[in-house]
């Protein structure tokens, strides 16, 4: 395959990373990057766009789980609301007490059952914590109450709304990038973005272990993480 490009795109690999990280970076649609890219000489359909951000956001996102920095043991857990063909979905986030993100799930509902999934994802990738703060929400109380009489394990629980607002601050960043994206139409292309955002976020937020290469910026961090 021609290093230059990207598995099944026709387009140099730089202008396919380059349109995937601007659409996940900042507060653009894909008829803006279209625009954008036709001011630097490149035709290229919003349709085509939205197809590179599907395909290979994932790919890349893999790729920067191996090497994401670990978190700490205090966490911050909290939902926020994510709207898809019209209708409202949760987005379960959790950062640790200096504010790096620890993990995030797209749920249908919002509820212990869906708590509970989030909170094993999060612990599966990033180790069990020590304690955990949320606000009043009885169902994410029960999902770790649960969690530890089913794992033997003695999570404390605060439920301290003050202590809580570093993660519900957090929430704005992903809320500013995606409200102008014109809605999401299916749940697995709105959590596929969503994971790219989080991403793009997390390598903003210094969490990628760049071994040596401390020099290179988000952008250049993002773009080495193609296959």
């Amino acid at each position: 395959m021609d290093a230059n490009r990207l598995k099944g795109s026709h387009f140099p690999k730089y202008i396919v990373l380059q349109a995937v990280y601007w659409y996940l970076r900042y507060s653009l649609s894909y008829r803006d990057i279209e625009e954008l890219m036709q001011e630097r000489g490149v035709e290229v359909d919003h349709a085509t766009i939205q197809r590179w951000v599907v395909k290979y956001t994932p790919m890349i996102e893999s790729n920067f789980r191996k090497k994401k920095q670990p978190v700490g043991k205090s966490w911050r857990m909290d939902e926020t609301y994510i709207k898809i063909k019209g209708a409202w979905y949760y987005l379960y986030r959790a950062v640790d007490k200096d504010g790096n993100t620890i993990d995030f799930l797209l749920t249908e509902k919002r509820d212990t059952k869906a708590a509970k999934r989030f909170l094993i994802k999060a612990i599966e990738n990033n180790g069990l914590p020590e304690k955990i703060t949320i606000d009043k929400s009885g169902a994410n109380k029960a999902a770790i109450e649960e969690y530890n009489e089913e794992n033997n394990t003695s999570i404390e629980i605060r439920q301290i709304k003050f202590l809580n607002n570093i993660v519900e601050q957090d929430h704005r960043g992903i809320k500013r990038i995606t409200k102008h994206m014109l809605g999401f139409k299916s749940f697995d292309s709105a959590s596929g973005t969503l994971n790219g955002i989080e991403m793009v976020r997390m390598i903003k937020k210094g969490q990628f272990n760049t071994k040596g290469n401390s020099h290179q910026n988000p952008a250049e961090i993002f773009y080495s993480l193609a296959p």
